[in-house]
């Protein structure tokens, strides 16, 4: 088992975890206390559950929560661009960010398989 911090999901979580309350803290006071806060306590669940997968001897459900996790996350980030919180060049910023950890927990999936 590698620990937690090296894996590089776990790094690539990270990075959109900090991304996300870069950006949740211009939004305007209506959104930044409601679906700014929910961002970002989903986020930090998702870095959770990758800690909790690398320390589990059954990781093909935690990763499975995981990938579902972040695509709830995926669906708040697109209602906070729809709702006009973030440019479209900070949609498209953090999206690439979701889809790097995305792609990492689909072949981490797959090699526990």
């Amino acid at each position: 088992m590698a620990n937690y911090d090296e894996l590089p999901v776990y790094k690539a979580s990270y990075d959109l975890l900090l991304e996300i309350f870069r950006f949740v803290k211009d939004f305007t006071r209506e959104y930044k206390y409601t679906i700014g806060q929910t961002l970002k306590e989903e986020t930090v669940s998702l870095v959770m559950l990758i800690y909790k997968a690398n320390c589990s001897e059954d990781k093909k459900d935690i990763i499975v929560k995981t990938r579902e996790k972040l695509e709830k996350i995926r669906l708040i980030i697109r209602l906070v661009k729809d709702l006009h919180q973030i440019s479209t060049k900070k949609f498209v910023h953090i999206n690439k960010r979701v889809e790097v950890v995305s792609k990492q927990l689909f072949g981490w999936q797959k090699s526990v398989k």
